[in-house]
């Protein structure tokens, strides 16, 4: 007979529920606090006693290496570091990220990275007119990395830097 202590059941239950939650209709919700900013668009929520790694669904800011990386990241963990948040879940990504609008005192994050010029909308997902409008607005007040003449979108400096990267396995 396999004996599996308590503690590991309770973790394995919570990220099932947690799982269960994330897929379904998108008007799944979660309420946690964030316990690390990785970026202008990722944090990790914990939730119960399970973290989940979050990326704000709809927005793209800079990756490590670009101008305004840190700082993009700095005015998220500002907004959310150690606080409660609820998160409209959106899905997931490619990477397995949980994608959804954080919500934090009644303020939409997401919007407020793009209206203070942390991060561009990504409009491959998001098509949303009041965020474009957030972004237009931010570029002309050149706000945040719109102080750059030239900023290059977070997924232009991706595909860069994949055409850049040397070939593996040879």
């Amino acid at each position: 007979m396999l004996t599996v202590p308590v503690a590991v059941l309770v973790d394995i239950v919570a990220a099932l529920l947690l799982a269960a939650s994330c897929s379904a209709a998108a008007a799944a919700t979660l309420a946690g606090r964030v316990v690390a900013v990785h970026d202008g668009d990722t944090l990790t929520l914990l939730v119960e006693r399970t973290q989940v790694r979050l990326r704000l669904a709809g927005i793209d800011a800079p990756e490590r290496g670009q101008p305004y990386a840190n700082a993009a990241r700095r005015a998220l963990a500002a907004r959310v570091a150690g606080r409660g948040v609820i998160v409209d879940v959106r899905g997931r990504d490619g990477y397995g990220r949980t994608l959804g609008v954080v919500q934090v005192d009644g303020e939409n994050v997401n919007r407020a990275q793009v209206r203070d010029g942390w991060a561009w909308v990504f409009r491959r997902f998001e098509h949303d007119a009041a965020l474009l409008a957030l972004e237009d607005e931010a570029r002309r007040e050149r706000r945040g990395l719109w102080r750059d003449a030239h900023p290059e979108a977070p997924w232009a400096f991706r595909a860069r830097q994949q055409r850049n990267a040397p070939a593996s396995g040879k």
